[in-house]
């Protein structure tokens, strides 16, 4: 992997986000609209939105991170515009590492905006420090960035990446601890969720919110990033360089 092709890559992409609108707010401005909706939502009943804001912290960038990366991975594919790059000395993990550099900066813009905005807006309240739910944020987003890279591989055309959202997403969300807590599930669908990334995600928001500290909220956080970096690693290695 080369640096300057990686960086090059990584502002490339930048460079037409910037100039797509609908992408812009999508990303920035979608979670954050989304959040004020469940808490407008749920204005009437105290201390439900301080129970499940931090949940759908995690759960709303997750899911956007992965369509708009998924889609626009394959976009690339399908125009061509991967195969003529692969012609050029850019490496597959260049092209991955490039992507997930510009979609993290956009992830980190996204988790400022819309953690500030349920906290300062909409009033949702911690026990822990904001940084550290700002942090549980970017790296979700980040996880789902690096799904989404990881499932464009194995789609054809955008809506079939779309459709990996009922394999890879929904069972998560499900399962991931939002609805029921995960050790009241079912032994055998606990289980399942002990491997799903988004149940570390809610964990980790869930102790923030509570104030926990140490390896209750740091080991999801290693759980998320390692999962991060092994589906980075997977979509460079499936990478093709054109859908047939």
């Amino acid at each position: 992997m080369n640096p300057a092709r990686t960086l090059s890559t990584a502002a490339r992409v930048l460079r037409q986000l910037v100039h797509d609108p609908r992408s812009v707010a999508l990303v920035l401005i979608a979670p954050a609209l989304l959040v004020g909706l469940f808490s407008w939502l749920f204005s009437d009943q105290p201390g439900v939105f301080d129970r499940l804001g931090g949940p759908i912290l995690a759960l709303f960038p997750f899911i956007l991170m992965f369509l708009i990366t998924s889609v626009t991975t394959l976009r690339e594919r399908r125009s061509g515009t991967l195969e003529r790059l692969m012609t050029t000395p850019l490496g597959k993990a260049d092209f991955i590492v490039g992507y997930a550099l510009a979609f993290g900066l956009a992830a980190t813009l996204q988790a400022v905006i819309t953690v500030g905005f349920a906290v300062i807006v909409c009033g949702l309240s911690t026990t822990g420090p904001v940084w550290q739910l700002g942090l549980v944020a970017v790296l979700d987003a980040l996880l789902g960035t690096a799904l989404g890279l990881l499932a464009s591989a194995f789609a054809r055309t955008e809506f079939q990446a779309v459709q990996f959202m009922p394999v890879l997403v929904f069972p998560q969300i499900l399962l991931g601890g939002l609805f029921m807590p995960r050790d009241q599930m079912p032994d055998v669908l606990h289980a399942i969720s002990d491997w799903l990334p988004l149940s570390y995600a809610i964990d980790a928001v869930t102790a923030v919110t509570k104030g926990d500290e140490d390896w209750t909220l740091w080991g999801p956080l290693i759980v998320i990033a390692a999962v991060s970096v092994v589906a980075l690693a997977l979509a460079a290695a499936t990478l093709r360089r054109r859908t047939p």
